[in-house]
């Protein structure tokens, strides 16, 4: 699935320029930054198994989405309507990530969904990529 470039999603009208509004980017860097911790404490004591594979990825998502949203807020835009969270994922070109990471992101959200409307089930070898994933991607937007 092909993401279109940022620009696309402003002129179709599902983002919007706003204000920037920095103490929400606040907020939810700090929620992201709380789950982030989750995320760490939850592998250390219950590590990583196919059983709980799905929560993994789920919480992957948010804590990337949660950042990303807030630098969106930052920088005074804001995503709603069918095809915020593609736009979310363009945005995040932003960052410097390559080509094969802005899929990797998307083929997450994609699968996030699947695991939420269809109850699609993923092992404990994809969650730990995606885990990987987030570490790198944590890193690199939140400074």
């Amino acid at each position: 699935m092909v993401i279109k470039i940022f620009k696309e999603y402003i002129n179709e009208g599902t983002i919007r320029q706003i204000s920037p509004d920095k103490e929400r980017a606040q907020d939810l860097f700090l929620e992201s930054e709380r789950k982030f911790n989750l995320l760490e404490e939850t592998i250390q004591k219950m590590d990583i198994r196919d059983d709980n594979a799905n929560d993994y990825v789920e919480y992957c998502y948010n804590i990337i989405m949660f950042l990303i949203r807030a630098k969106m807020l930052e920088k005074g835009y804001i995503s709603s309507g069918q095809g915020a969270h593609e736009a979310e994922v363009a945005f995040a070109r932003n960052f410097k990530l390559n080509d094969s990471e802005v899929r990797l992101l998307n083929q997450l959200r994609y699968f996030r969904n699947g695991i939420l409307y269809y109850g699609k089930r993923f092992d404990k070898e994809y969650a730990e990529k995606i885990i990987k994933f987030t570490h790198k991607i944590y890193q690199l937007i939140k400074k």
